[in-house]
C-alpha cells in the first residue's frame, strides 16, 4: 500500500503535529530480533518507538529512572568526570548516576549501539546490546526486567547523541546562550512521524500510515519558542538532565550567586529594604538577599515602578556592598528605555557589590514594554557586565496582560542572555510546569500564601522563589498593630530584637557604633 509523505515547516503546523497523539515516531525497519540481544529488539522495546499502553508503561519506566537523578548533581558529575570525548563523558556520568556497574564499560557499549540505533544495524551493535542487557537484566526469561533494561539503555543512547549534538553546537557558537543555540542550531533539525490513525494538520488530511516530515530548523526561524530538544508540546522527561549535562561539559563559569540557582533545592530569596533588614536575613542563614523596589520606594516617600528611585536604589546597593552577603537589586525596568543607560546602571550596581539585577518589562501605566526593547536591555547589560546575573521579569500575569504570550517573551529574554526569568503573579501549577518544561534558564516564581508551597514549586521545576514586598508589608503591619494596641491599652507582645542587636545589624562588617 502506498502512503503519502507530508512535509511541514511552519511553526504553528509543526507544533500541532507534535501535539497530535495520532502521529508517533516512525518505527525503523526490521523491528524483530532476539530479545535482549539486538538493536532491532531495543528499538521496538523503548518508549520512543511505541504507542498506546506500551508507550505509557515504558515512558513511566524512564520517568522513574530520571526521578532519581538531580540535574544539578549531573552537572557537577560530568564537569568533574575523567577526561574523554564528549559522548563517553556524557554516558559515563549518566550511567554512574543511575548506579550501573562499570560505567566506563557501559559507555563504550552504548556508543556502539548509538551508531546503529536510529537506522541500520550491525553485529557489533547487537553484541553491545547483549552485553548491556546482561549487566542490567541477567535473567533473560524475566520479561519485565528486559523491558526495564531496554528503557535504561534507551535513555543512555538518546542522551549520547542529542546531548553531544547540543554541546558541539554550543561550543561552535562561542558564548551564545544555550537557549539561542537550541533555536538557531537545534540538535535535531527534523523529525519523522507516522500516522497510527487518520488525522488532520493545518487542514490537510493525513491517512493512517502516512509519513509526516517536520522541519524544526525552518520552523524555529519564525518563532521565539523553539520546538526542539524535548520542549513542549512533546515534553521529554530527561530534558532538564540533558541540559545540565551539556552545561557541565561546556564549563561556562558560574558566579557564586548563579550557582545558587543550580542546586538540588530552589533558592528561597527574601527581599530586604535597607541594610539592617538585609543583614538580619543574612544572619538567619539565607545565602543571598534580594531587595524590594516597593520597600525602597516607600521608605524614601516615592512611588514604586515609576522610575523615581534610581539614586535610592544605587545608594542602597552601595550600603549592601559593605556587607559580606550576596545580594541582587530590584531595578524596576532599569529606570530608562535606553539600553546603554540601563547597562551603565547595571555596571554601577555591580561595582557597588551587587551579584544580580532584577529587570521588569511592566510599565508604570500598566502596560508592557515590547519584548524586543526588554531583550535589548538584557543584551546590553550582559555585554557590559557579563558576571552580573540578569533575572528578566515579565509582568504578563502581574498586570493581567498578554498572559498567552508569556512563554514567547521568556524565550526572547533567555535568548538575549538572561540568566534567569521571573513571572510574578503566576501560581497555576500546570502553567508553571509548562514554562519550566520549555525554559533553559531557571524560573523564578513569587511566593504567595494561597499558591503552591515551596515543596510544590520545587517539584514543578522552579529554581528560585522570591518573597517580594511581603516582609516589608508585614513589618509595617506589625508596627501599626503594636502602636494601635498601645494606644488602646491592649496587651502588647514586646518580643523584638534588642537595641544592641539592631545596632550590630545596622553596622557594616567591621564597623561599630557608639550608643547615644
Amino acid at each position: 500500500m502506498t502512503h503519502t509523505l507530508h512535509e511541514f515547516d511552519r511553526w504553528a503546523e509543526v507544533r500541532a503535529a507534535l501535539a497530535d497523539p495520532a502521529l508517533v515516531p516512525e518505527l525503523p525497519a526490521g523491528n524483530d530480533g532476539p530479545a535482549g540481544a539486538s538493536v532491532t529488539w531495543l528499538r521496538a522495546t523503548v518508549a520512543r518507538f511505541c504507542s498506546g499502553e506500551p508507550h505509557r508503561r515504558r515512558r513511566a519506566l524512564a520517568e522513574a529512572e530520571l526521578a532519581r537523578l538531580e540535574p544539578a548533581s549531573l552537572r557537577q558529575a560530568v564537569a568533574t568526570a575523567p577526561e574523554g570525548d564528549v559522548r563517553t563523558r556524557i554516558v559515563r556520568a549518566l550511567a554512574e548516576a543511575l548506579g550501573m556497574p562499570e560505567p566506563g564499560a557501559v559507555a563504550e557499549a552504548v556508543i556502539v549501539v548509538a551508531g546503529a540505533y536510529f537506522g541500520g544495524g550491525n553485529a557489533a551493535a547487537d553484541e553491545a546490546v547483549a552485553r548491556l542487557v546482561a549487566r542490567l537484566a541477567p535473567d533473560p526469561a524475566d520479561e519485565a526486567a528486559l523491558e526495564a533494561a531496554a528503557n535504561q539503555i534507551g535513555l543512555l543512547v538518546q542522551a549520547c547523541d542529542a546531548t553531544t549534538a547540543l554541546v558541539e553546537a554550543a561550543a561552535d557558537s562561542g558564548d551564545a546562550p544555550l537557549a539561542r543555540v537550541l533555536r538557531e542550531d537545534p540538535p535535531v533539525r527534523a523529525m519523522r512521524r507516522v500516522a497510527v490513525r487518520a488525522t488532520r494538520i493545518a487542514g490537510r488530511q493525513i491517512a493512517e500510515g502516512d509519513v509526516v516530515l517536520l522541519d524544526l530548523a525552518t520552523a524555529n526561524r519564525s518563532h521565539a519558542v523553539p520546538l526542539t530538544f524535548g520542549a513542549p508540546p512533546r515534553v521529554c522527561p530527561g530534558r532538564a538532565h540533558a541540559l545540565a549535562l551539556a552545561d557541565g561539559l561546556l564549563q561556562r563559569p558560574l558566579t557564586a550567586f548563579a550557582r545558587l540557582h543550580h542546586q538540588d533545592a530552589p533558592l528561597l530569596l527574601p527581599n530586604a529594604w535597607d541594610y539592617a533588614s538585609a543583614a538580619a536575613l543574612a544572619a538567619q542563614g539565607f545565602p543571598a538577599i534580594g531587595t524590594t523596589s516597593l520597600g525602597v520606594a516607600a521608605a524614601a516617600g516615592l512611588p514604586d515602578g515609576a522610575g523615581a528611585t534610581v539614586e535610592a536604589t544605587v545608594a542602597l546597593a552601595r550600603r549592601l556592598g559593605q556587607g559580606s552577603f550576596l545580594f541582587t537589586i530590584d531595578a524596576e525596568g532599569g529606570f530608562s528605555d535606553n539600553p546603554a543607560e540601563v547597562a551603565e546602571l547595571a555596571r554601577r550596581l555591580h561595582e557597588a557589590g551587587a551579584s544580580g539585577i532584577n529587570l521588569e518589562d511592566g510599565r508604570a501605566d500598566g502596560t508592557l514594554a515590547s519584548a524586543e526593547l526588554h531583550a535589548a536591555k538584557i543584551s546590553a547589560i550582559k555585554a557590559a557586565v557579563p558576571a552580573l546575573f540578569v533575572n528578566a521579569r515579565t509582568d504578563t500575569y502581574w498586570l493581567g496582560r498578554q498572559e498567552e504570550g508569556t512563554a514567547e517573551r521568556l524565550a526572547v529574554y533567555e535568548q538575549a542572555g538572561a540568566d534567569g526569568v521571573f513571572v510574578p503573579g503566576l501560581s497555576d501549577p500546570d502553567k508553571i510546569a509548562a514554562l519550566t518544561a520549555a525554559l533553559v534558564v531557571p524560573l523564578n516564581i513569587l511566593y504567595t500564601p494561597d499558591g503552591p508551597t515551596l515543596d510544590d514549586l520545587a517539584v514543578l521545576g522552579v529554581r528560585r522563589v522570591s518573597v517580594g514586598s511581603l516582609l516589608y508589608r508585614r513589618a509595617l503591619a506589625a508596627a501599626m498593630a503594636t502602636a494601635a494596641d498601645l494606644r488602646a491599652g491592649r496587651p502588647v507582645d514586646c518580643t523584638a530584637l534588642s537595641y544592641s542587636d539592631v545596632q550590630e545589624l545596622a553596622a557594616p562588617d567591621g564597623a561599630s557604633w557608639s550608643s547615644t
